[in-house]
């Protein structure tokens, strides 16, 4: 799991069984850096008030959180990571 800041927006890049996932890096709850947080499997927690997510989904699978995380596409050429952001 890595936290990455581009034009200001925060994402999160996570290894999962040897496929990468990204996802908007702030918590949907009260805008935390999730990259700070705990990685659990296919969870993780935000640092602040303890939400899950599910890095699979992006599901908000526990309160204070409700809203899902957004989901970017991810491409490796090259040993490069690309994140497609939307506008």
């Amino acid at each position: 799991m890595k936290g990455i800041e581009h034009d200001g927006r925060r994402i999160l890049l996570v290894n999962l069984d040897g496929k990468l996932h990204a996802w908007d890096g702030t918590c949907t709850h009260e805008e935390a850096d999730l990259s700070t947080g705990f990685l659990i499997g296919e969870e993780v927690t935000c640092p602040l008030h303890l939400s899950r997510f599910n890095l699979l989904t992006g599901e908000a699978v526990n309160p204070p959180a409700e809203k899902p995380l957004t989901k970017y596409n991810v491409k490796v050429e090259n040993n490069e990571i690309f994140v497609e952001l939307d506008q």
